[in-house]
Formats: C-alpha cells, structure tokens, sequence
C-alpha cells in the first residue's frame, strides 16, 4: 500500500490530475469560442436565406378606398414619373408615340434573361425594377441587364408594401438592395418603384409620406400609365392589347419578368413591340423620359448663351442619369454581400440535402432499434435461456476513487448487501478529501472484512484501475465508479454470463439515481433510451462498443491480455471495450444488473462529462481504426460495429442540429403550421421508442412527460458538446480524466430502487 500525505504547514502542491484539469481548461476556451463561431455561422446563414426568400412581417396591403386628402392634386391628376425638386413635387408625363417598357419582380433566373435577349435582338432599352433579394441571389443576370444598356430601379429588398412600414424599415429596404445592386453590377440607382403600385391616382395619405420622404432623399419614384396586367396570365393577346396605349399618348407600360409563371410575357413581348413600331411608336427608359423633357426645356436657354452653357447641358444630362457608379464603402459592403448570398445559395441546398440523409438516418435507427432490442428483449427473456452454469465463485468489484467522500460510504454500503461473493478494492487516486480513511472507517462502522484500500499518487482513473486489476484476487473483476450504488443482486447478475467461455466482458444496466431534478430526469431519458436501447441492439450484432464504467465486469486475464486501461483516450471503457473485441472476446449486455450512478447536477458539470465521453469515443474509434480491414472477430467489430458508432453517436448527432435549424427556418419563413406539425411527428416517433425503452427496462412512464422539453433545450446542448469535440478532435487537442462535483444523494436502492 502507498500512502502520500501532505507536509504540515506547507501549501499543497497541485496534484497531477489538477494541473492537468487546469491546462485543458486554458486550451479549451477557444475551442469553445471556435465551435460557438460554426454555430453561429450556420445560424447567419439560415437566416440569410430565409431573408431572401420571405417577406419578414409587415407585409400589409394598403386597402382601397383609402383617403387622398393629404395628395397634392397636381400629383393624383400627373404623369407616372414623380421627383422633387427643391422641396417641390412635380410629375413628368410620357411624351406621344413614346414606351417607356419598364419590367417589375426581377431577377429570374428563367425569365429575365429571355426578356434580355428579346431587347437585345429589337434594340430596345428597358428599365427593371429589380427586387434586392433577387438581385443578391442572380447578380450575374443584373451585370448583363446593365451591360446592355438597361436602366434599373429599385423594388424594395423583399417586396414588401412599405406604406405601414416604419422609417427604419423602409430605409433598410432601400439601402439593402442598392448594396445588392452596387455587388453585382457596381451601380446604385435614383429610380424606385413600390411594391402593389399603380398609376398616380391611386397614392393615398398612407403612401404618400413614403414617397415624400424619399423624393427629398433623391428617389424617383415610378408609376404606371398602362398595365399589361400580365401576372394574371389572360392570354398573349391580351396582354399586347391590354399594354397599348390608347391613340398616340405616351405610357410608362408594367410587365413583368418575374413573381410567377411569365411563359405568356415571354411568348406576347415580341409581338408587342412589333405592334408598336407599326404604330409609330419610340422606346426609351424612364431616364430617358426625363432626361427628353429637360433638353426640351433647355433648348433656348443654349441657344442664348452657346459653348458654356452646352457644355454645362451635358453635365446636367449626365446627372439625369439613374445610375450611379458604386465607389468606396458602398461598393465593398455590396460585395461583401453578394459574397455572403452565394454562400447561402451553396450551403443552404447541401444543408437540405444533408438534413434528408441525417433524417433517414435517424429514423433508420429508431426502426433498427426497435425492431432488435425487441428479438434482445425475446431472447434474454425466453424461460430457458441461461448462460450456462450457475457462476458462484467470487469475484473482485474495483472501486476507483478521487475526492469521492460525498458518495464512497454509500457505494460500499450497497456493496455489502451482495448477494454475491466478493473482495472488495477500493483504489484512491491521490485524494485530497479523506477518501481513503472515510473507505476505511465505513467498512469497519459496517463490519465489512472483505474491503482492501489502496492509495496511490494522482495518475488517473485508467491507473487506479490497472492497480486494482493487478491487486486482484479472483479471475473475474467487476468495475464500478465511486459514485454508483449496486442492488444487493446486481454482482450475481453482472457475472453469470461468464459461464460461457466465449465472453470476456459483460456491461451492466446504469441507471440516473437523481432522477428527481429536471437536468436527472432529462439524464434518465437519455440513459433509458440512448444507451440501454441501443446496447440491446450492439448486443444482439455482437459489436458492444462500450462497457459503461459504472458497472462492467471483465476476465481479469483478458484484460491483461489486452494491455489493461490504456491511458491512450479519455474514453478508456471504450477502449478497452473494443481491444477485447479485437481479442477474440465476446462482449455482452446484462441488463438485470443495474447500478445507480450519480449524474451531474449542474449544465457545467454535465458539459464537462460528456465533452469527455464524446471526445474520448473519437479517440479510441481512431485508436483501433485498424479493425476496419482486420480478418476474424476484431474485424467483424471494424466492419459492423465501428461503421455503427460512428454513424450513430458522432456523424447523425452533429448533423441532427439540422432537423431543428431548418424547423426553425420553416416556422419563421415558410409554413409555421406544417413545420410545428412535422417537429411534433418527430417528437411523437421519438416517445413511441422511449416507451417502448421504459417499458423494457420496468420504468415509469411518468418521467416522459419532460421528454418535450428535454427535445428543445438538453437535446441541443448535446449537440452543442459533441460540435465541440469534433473542433477538438479536428485540431488535435488533449484532455486528461476530470473529476465532477458529487453530491452524495444517491444511496443505496431500495428492492429494485424504484
């Protein structure tokens, strides 16, 4: 036996496992911050798209019949095209035989460029009222509109009715799309066009604030003289018909290459333009319009004063011009954007894609789950199904201990009411809490004989295990943490299955003994359904990935055999586990051996446990990557063990946060109704299995009432652990075996303990 003892008046140096606990501490933080970040970009994206995509609130139609009282009347009786100047509102009308083509809704990645070849091949300029989402989404088709010599406005970014908006919104709407406008073609524009508008009569004392405030702030806003009505698809007659102007008048004519199926537009926008030209007709840009009315208008003025004021003329055209070029901030910030959109076009289909495959998935696996954990449940439970002799011959329960004076009076406590034969080993690994005398001093209080402790320096739990296997007096080693509690049946159960030769390691039943608090409860689902269910399912493939350390019992020359518990992961019952497999030992899974642990009681602690069980499964998945091409049982685990784990406990689980984002996205900017009824379908197969779990394992069905909670906050924080381990595994980081706080609460069961 060794025993450590710190020197009198002396400060106690950090122990082994404490300086390890603190450099991990210090490595992890930007783990953590870089795994948030992933999180964060994936959730940026989503709402990218979904921005894109949907109108978000406030899309409220402004209604007939609303008041112009507030309307100048020279603006309701005036011509589509409204600017001010110098505080002033003024109409331009379109002048006779004059078509000013203008084309709403666009982008489309159909549509608009076939409306782009038509101009290209008549000659005609046309000018687009483009929508900002559109435009982030197909900049390359906007490059093309301008190059060719088209005028753009703007459509707002998500099309919505800016009359009930308030100013932010409506300022954000602009300045969006002509970001967009800037990424994709290097322009910002003057033009503007709102959603649902019409011909200048139909302002009213809602709109006309809007158009006001942005007439001061430069915007030209565009009406409609004559409306092909196009979106309602009467037929390509009815649309040449229907945007003629009546006689010789001039009109600013509303197409449309987008918002809809636009085969008719497509199919009568030839034919229209022919019409016209019979007529007579001219065509220009809305921009042209005005920049025709001004020359009228300064004709005389040049013709007084010559070469100065010609030259002054032509500075005044080239400021009529709609389009500005995109220069400095602006220009970066729409990149930037248009950036940011390709990326969400790209991630958010390979997200859809993935969430099927994460979806069939998981499915599959509650299918499998069941399906086998039943034919488990049939045979383990068929009336002559034994092992094979009863095994009565003692055996050795490792109990390895760190700081564990809460809970290791209960876990001997327990112990001494087996019903089996056993030596008892209790290891402390160095602790600083009087572990080892409180071991001692309840043994003699419960006048326990058969109790051995062993103190060591601070060197981990895989040695404090091997210690205690080397230590050993029997051929069959049962392992338990210090702060599990047995039932008095729960050793002879454990070893039975030892009567076959073949088996080399047997994993118990764990189960969450403070189960009582809402974070335990949420344990219990977990322990229930993820690891009793699936361990029924290893069991029957004969590909057991891990004995859980709370309770498992193993030869104790096989594990000599194999090396003992290696210090190589931190996940050493994985490790061991699948060396045994690679041994030629048979793992199974008793579970009429139950063991109550004690779970973590806090969000930290519990982050802090599973961050290590999971990244400690990659490692010893890593470890024994070999078995993948290796011949006989070791192989059998590589090929169908080794496939399963990583499928089911790493590859769905960081890919299942899928199935939530796109829910959320759904709600908010597709269907609220149909994706709450497909998240509760989800929910609904999951209790089916959870059910079916409690009802195998003789549990209450009471504790599935904090199922649905369970589904919307622990369920995420998993993820959020395993997402985490992967960015630690990925970036070669280490951890060492870390100690969690322990309360003590769970004593010894009572019966079965429930």
């Amino acid at each position: 036996m060794t025993t450590t003892t710190p020197s009198r008046g002396r400060r106690r140096a950090p122990t082994r496992m404490e300086r390890a606990a603190g450099r991990a501490a210090a490595l992890q933080k930007p783990r953590v911050i870089l795994a948030l970040l992933l999180l964060l970009g994936l959730t940026s994206v989503m709402l990218l798209d979904g921005y894109l995509r949907a109108e978000v609130g406030g899309d409220e139609r402004v209604r007939d019949g609303a008041s112009s009282s507030k309307v100048p009347e020279k603006i309701l009786d005036g011509g589509p095209i409204l600017s001010f100047r110098g505080g002033r509102a003024t109409t331009t009308s379109v002048p006779a035989k004059t078509i000013a083509l203008t084309f709403d809704d666009g982008p489309n990645p159909t549509y608009t460029p076939q409306v782009l070849k038509i101009l290209e091949k008549y000659d005609v300029p046309a000018t687009f009222f483009v929508v900002g989402s559109m435009v982030s989404r197909y900049p390359e088709i906007v490059k093309d509109m301008v190059d060719q010599g088209n005028e753009v406005g703007i459509h707002t970014f998500t099309h919505v009715d800016l009359s009930y908006q308030s100013d932010a919104r409506v300022r954000r709407e602009m300045t969006q799309t002509q970001l967009a406008l800037a990424g994709a073609a290097g322009i910002t524009t003057t033009l503007f066009r709102a959603p649902y508008s019409s011909e200048t009569d139909a302002i009213d004392n809602y709109s006309w604030p809007v158009y006001k405030t942005l007439g001061e702030e430069g915007y030209t806003s565009v009406f409609v003289d004559t409306d092909s009505d196009d979106w309602k698809k009467p037929g390509v007659s009815k649309i040449v018909q229907w945007a003629t102007p009546s006689g010789t008048s001039g009109a600013a004519v509303l197409m449309h290459d987008a918002g809809g199926d636009r085969e008719q537009t497509i199919e009568a926008l030839p034919r229209y333009i022919e019409k016209m030209r019979a007529k007579g007709y001219t065509f220009t840009t809305v921009s042209g319009v005005v920049e025709a009315q001004n020359a009228d208008a300064r004709i005389p003025a040049a013709d007084r004063t010559g070469g100065q004021n010609a030259a002054d003329q032509n500075a005044a055209d080239r400021l009529q011009a709609a389009h500005r070029e995109a220069t400095g901030t602006t220009l970066y910030e729409g990149k930037a954007l248009v950036a940011a959109v390709a990326v969400a076009e790209y991630a958010v289909p390979t997200l859809s894609v993935g969430l099927v495959i994460v979806g069939v998935a998981v499915l599959g696996r509650f299918g499998m789950m069941l399906v086998l954990a039943r034919r488990h449940y049939g045979q383990r439970n068929r009336r002559r199904f034994c092992w094979g002799p009863v095994v009565t011959r003692p055996v050795s329960v490792i109990v390895p201990a760190y700081n564990e004076k809460e809970c290791i009076a209960n876990t001997l406590k327990s112990l001494a009411r087996s019903s089996h034969p056993i030596e008892i080993i209790v290891v402390d690994d160095g602790s600083t809490d009087g572990t080892s005398e409180i071991a001692r001093e309840a043994a003699r209080r419960l006048g326990m004989t058969n109790v051995r402790v062993i103190r060591q320096e601070n060197a981990g739990k895989p040695a404090a295990l091997n210690n205690g296997v080397r230590s050993a007096r029997h051929d069959i080693v049962v392992m338990m943490d210090g702060d599990t509690v047995f039932e008095p049946d729960t050793v002879r159960q454990l070893v039975q299955p030892f009567a076959d030769e073949e088996v080399g390691a047997v994993a118990g039943n764990a189960k969450v003994g403070n189960r009582n608090t809402v974070i335990g409860a949420w344990q219990h689902i977990e322990y229930v359904m993820g690891f009793n269910l699936d361990r029924r399912m290893y069991d029957l493939l004969r590909c057991m990935p891990t004995i859980p350390g709370a309770i498992g019992a193993f030869r104790r020359d096989a594990v000599l055999q194999v090396g003992g518990m290696s210090e190589d992961t931190l996940a050493e019952d994985t490790d061991i586990t699948i060396a045994m497999h690679r041994a030629g030992w048979r793992v199974v899974y008793q579970e009429h051996a139950r063991a109550w642990t004690e779970a973590p009681g806090s969000l930290k602690q519990l982050w802090s446990q599973r961050y290590r069980w999971s990244y400690g499964t990659m490692q010893a998945l890593w470890k024994h990557r070999k078995s993948l091409t290796d011949r006989g049982p070791s192989g059998r685990f590589g090929r169908v063990g080794m496939p399963l784990v990583v499928i089911f406990q790493i590859v769905t689980p960081v890919f299942a946060p899928l199935i939530d984002v796109f829910t959320a996205y759904s709600m908010i900017f597709v269907d609220f109704r149909a994706a709450l009824y497909a998240w509760l379908a989800v929910l609904g197969i999951q209790l089916v299995c959870a059910a079916y779990a409690f009802r195998l394992d003789r549990e209450k069905y009471r504790y599935l009432l904090m199922m649905p909670l369970q589904q919307l906050a622990y369920r995420q924080m998993m993820y959020l652990v395993l997402i985490h381990s992967c960015v630690t595994a990925l970036t070669g980081g280490r951890l060492r075996w870390q100690k969690l706080k322990r309360t003590g609460e769970v004593g010894t069961p009572a019966g079965v303990g429930r």
